[in-house]
């Protein structure tokens, strides 16, 4: 499987900031609809399976701490 690459507070952030894009875009409040509540529902599945496939391709670990 994937190696998560976004750490814990990120995914909060992500997880929240998404399901807001997403409810403000399909209740009407922007002008692409259903563009704007999938890119909110990809923003906090990102945060919800803690694996960013962008961050992966820029090389982004996370780094056990010690």
């Amino acid at each position: 499987m994937f190696a998560a690459n976004v750490p814990l507070l990120e995914r909060l952030i992500r997880v929240s900031l998404g399901l807001a894009i997403a409810a403000i875009a399909y209740f009407g409040l922007a002008q692409a609809n259903l563009l704007g509540a999938a890119l909110g529902l990809c923003v906090a599945a990102t945060g919800l399976v803690g694996f960013c496939p962008a961050c992966a391709l820029v090389g982004r670990r996370l780094t056990p701490r010690r």
